[in-house]
């Protein structure tokens, strides 16, 4: 007879082919306790469902989206499909002989009737500006269609037809993938060999622009951290009341709009603003001395500190609050100055929540967008302003996802290297 224990497992004499624990209805205790965790992961995976669909929706598919349209065009392809062709059966180096121009003069007319002829030119014009009027030029007048010889009469049209930097361009756009893009973000081109070089001198403007914004924001988080390690120090150590007191106004800024408290900060620096007028009653400098504050790097940098210094703070208070006070004052009888107990003792562990808040700020810093370019003027404006542009006024979007890309591609290599040598579970948000 069977000896079930008070919850319900019962040690019936197991077959001699069988040990091991059962439960009340006979089954092997182990499956049931498989059987039982399968659900339970289940049951965890459908109430996370939702979050992970909202993220698979708004986060994975418009970036994958993104790294596809960096390397993928398809303005020339998809509308030059003959002349596409003949560049994919002849190799580079070949000449442009009668069957290439009379494709180019048939693609030319389709397109001029098919009103795509703008986007064929635009598609070319990013790799070789100042070609879209080619095109569109030439659309209006083979909309009626092109007489043989076709070469002599799409030179009479324009003679640039004949320019082997265009064909060598055409060849390159004639694949709906390329890495061109790629190539233009950091200052580079094909030349008619399609070899890559640099580009012109007047045309490298990318590489200045990603230096410009990660020197811009490393001191955007180095002067959060001054400004702010004092601060959360403070909020750590006060009584309660006066450190809830002290923690509403770090938070005030999140509470008011990021364009009024931008728009403040032109009121504040401008030449005839507040600061300089102090500067100039307390005799500081005289009043034709006032100081340029404001639409350059200074004005980008003071304002995006105000903004992202709260962002320093919180991580900083998180771990400031937990340490515990004895440990420096063990140090300072065991006769450590007060220098040293900081240097050894209490800073150290202040680095998870140190390493959470630069990273955040840093982040923060090189996709930031408004701020500079209401107080960047030319001087201060980020990668993230030329990705705006490229993407509202030139819509050369696979250019701002290129951009774009090479920007992520940054801020993971950041990641990565943090994870490497403090560890990402190491990091202390708040």
């Amino acid at each position: 007879m069977a000896d079930t224990s008070a919850n319900g497992v019962s040690f019936a004499p197991a077959p001699a082919h069988r040990t091991g624990l059962v439960t009340a209805d006979g089954r092997p205790l182990r499956s049931a306790l498989a059987r039982s965790s399968r659900r339970a992961r289940r049951r965890a995976f459908f109430l996370v469902l939702p979050l992970l669909l909202f993220v698979l929706i708004t986060f994975v598919v418009p970036i994958g989206q993104m790294l596809q349209r960096s390397v993928k065009n398809e303005g020339f392809s998809a509308n030059m499909p003959q002349l596409s062709a003949w560049f994919h059966d002849n190799p580079r180096g070949t000449e442009p002989d009668d069957a290439a121009w009379a494709a180019l003069a048939a693609d030319l007319t389709a397109a001029a009737q098919a009103r795509t002829i703008g986007v064929v030119g635009t598609r070319i014009n990013y790799d070789m500006p100042g070609t879209r009027s080619l095109f569109t030029s030439a659309g209006r007048q083979a909309r009626g269609g092109i007489e043989p010889p076709y070469r002599e009469a799409i030179l009479e049209m324009d003679a640039r037809w004949g320019n082997p930097r265009l064909w060598s361009v055409m060849r390159e756009a004639a694949s709906p993938y390329t890495a061109n893009f790629y190539l233009a973000a950091v200052d580079r081109t094909r030349d008619d060999q399609g070899d890559i070089v640099s580009a012109p001198a007047q045309q490298q403007i990318y590489g200045k622009l990603f230096l410009r914004t990660f020197w811009l924001s490393l001191a955007i988080t180095a002067t959060t951290f001054l400004l702010g390690f004092p601060v959360a120090h403070l909020l750590a150590t006060l009584p309660m009341r006066q450190s809830n007191l002290l923690m509403i106004l770090v938070l005030l800024p999140f509470w008011t709009s990021l364009l009024v408290r931008t728009t403040a900060w032109i009121v504040l620096l401008q030449q005839q603003g507040v600061v300089n007028d102090v500067l100039v009653w307390l005799g500081v400098i005289g009043n034709n001395q006032r100081l340029q504050m404001i639409f350059n790097q200074t004005g980008t940098i003071i304002a995006m500190t105000h903004i992202l210094l709260p962002f320093m703070i919180l991580p900083l208070y998180s771990v400031m609050r937990t340490i515990n006070p004895s440990y420096v004052r063990a140090a300072r009888s065991l006769g450590a100055t007060s220098w040293t107990a900081f240097r050894r003792i209490y800073f150290p562990q202040t680095l998870p929540g140190l390493g959470a808040g630069a990273l955040l700020v840093f982040i923060l810093a090189v996709g930031y967008y408004i701020t500079p370019a209401l107080v960047g003027g030319s001087s201060g404006q980020l990668i993230s302003n030329m990705i705006a542009m490229h993407m509202t006024q030139t819509l050369n979007w696979s250019m701002a996802a290129a951009l774009a890309a090479l920007l992520l591609g940054g801020v993971l290599i950041l990641y990565w290297v943090y994870d490497r040598l403090v560890g990402i579970d190491n990091l202390k948000l708040g």
